[in-house]
Parts: structure tokens; sequence; C-alpha cells
């Protein structure tokens, strides 16, 4: 069986004032358009650790904090730490370790034993690529069968099968070391909404690079999944679902079936 490197989920308590002033000095452009925090964030770890920015990641409120996913483990998460951008750590409650009441680092396994049930929630953007730009999957379904939203066109159903196509091995489409890991034995759409996001153009040369704000679906899947290749599920954790994993999207929260 092939081995990956081990796997460590990230908790922290980012600081809510500054969090905001970070939006206010980093963000102005956007700030009357889109309240994107995911943007921010994926600022604020670049800021913190460049290239060894953790993701996928999810933040869930001001009480229950932030949680990631990174390859560091204590020590190299505490080398990197101690270079990061003094404001951008701060602000991420990066500035002490858990012994000291700030940062945590949970050990997963490298390994999940094929068959084992689990239960899993999901905070996705499930679109797909036009000619127009990304396009909600839903709102493509409905278009589809004439425009009119109906009993045929059900959108739990339509973000099911976008997420187990994302899941699958699918014919003609290059083989990907996370696809195959896991059958989903129950999807339910637990929240849904519309959010603004800023995405940005590579910098061009002499000027900063220049933010879009996209709307589109933001949805929260729950349900049961039952590992079925180890080494794959394992891949899958690490590199999260669908698009926009750096921004707040993709990051699966496991947690056991009762």
């Amino acid at each position: 069986m092939t081995s990956i490197s081990p796997l460590f989920l990230l908790h922290t308590q980012p600081d809510a004032r500054l969090l905001a002033a970070w939006v206010a000095r980093h963000h102005a452009r956007h700030a009357r358009q889109s309240a994107d925090l995911g943007d921010a964030f994926h600022g604020l770890f670049r800021a913190a650790f460049g290239s060894f920015a953790p993701q996928p990641f999810r933040y869930l409120d001001e009480r229950r904090g932030l949680l990631a996913y990174t390859r560091l483990d204590l020590r190299a998460m505490a080398e990197q730490v101690a270079l990061a951008d003094p404001q951008a750590a701060q602000t991420l409650g990066l500035g002490a370790s858990a012994e000291h009441g700030g940062y945590r680092l949970r050990p997963f396994p490298s390994e999940w034993a094929v068959g084992q049930e689990l239960g899993f929630e999901v905070r996705v953007r499930p679109t797909v690529r036009g000619p127009q730009g990304e396009q909600d999957v839903f709102l493509r379904a409905v278009a589809r069968v004439g425009g009119a939203e109906g009993e045929s066109v059900e959108r739990r159903a339509i973000y099911a099968q976008w997420l187990f196509e994302h899941l699958s091995e699918r014919e003609g489409v290059m083989h990907q070391p996370w696809q195959g890991a896991v059958e989903l034995l129950d999807v339910q759409l637990n929240a849904f909404t519309r959010s603004k996001v800023v995405r940005r153009t590579q910098a061009s040369e002499g000027q900063d690079r220049k933010g879009k704000v996209v709307d589109g679906p933001d949805a929260t899947l729950v349900g049961r999944l039952r590992v079925i290749n180890s080494v794959a599920f394992a891949h899958l954790l690490a590199r999260g679902i669908g698009r926009h994993r750096a921004f707040g999207f993709g990051m699966l929260l496991l947690h056991r079936v009762n």
C-alpha cells in the first residue's frame, strides 16, 4: 500500500476585531459588494505561511473558530508561526501553542479501515464551467427542462449528483488519486444561500492583482459515506472537494455515525 505524508487538523480562534480590520485594509475595494471572508483568510494564510498555507479550511463562526488540514506537524508548525507575518499570525489566532490557549494541532490517520462508515459535512460551491463562466449546476438543470422549477428538478438531488461525480472515477477523464475513495450512502442539503466571492486575476508587471466579485451557490451538504479505498480517502481529505478549496470551500469534516 502506498504511504502518504501524515495529515493534521489545525484549529485556531481568529480575532474578530483584527479580522474586520484586515478585511477593511486589504479588501477595501470590495467591502461594499462582498463580505468574502474566504478571500480574507486566503490572504492571511498566505501572509502567515507562504507556500505552506493550510488548505482546505473552513471558518465556522466567531465562537467555534477555524479548521484547516495541513501537512505541518507540531515542530514544523511552530517554525512557520515563528516566521509568520506578526499581524497575520495574531489575526488568525496563531500567537501561541495549544499549551498557552492558542492554536491546536491534531494528527489524522494516514490509513482508514476499508468499509468504515463515517458522517460528513462539507461546504461546497456546486458549479460547472460554461461559456459565461461558472454556473450553478442546479440552475443549469432547471434551464435544461425549460426553465421551470418543479418536481423533476430538486436542488438536493442535483447537488448530491454533483458531489458523486466529483468523487467518482469517470470514463474518459484522467484518474486522480482521490477518486474512488468513498461510496456515498446518504446526502442531504443542510443549508443553502447565494454568496459573493472575490476572485483575483494574475498580477501584471508593476500592477496589483485585480479582484472581481462573483455571485454563486453556497451549499452545506451532510450525510454518510463508506471508505472503499484507504489511500484515496487520505488524499481526498488533504485535497478537499470541488473548486475554491483555498477560499473556505471543500473541507470534508468527519464524525462518528451513531
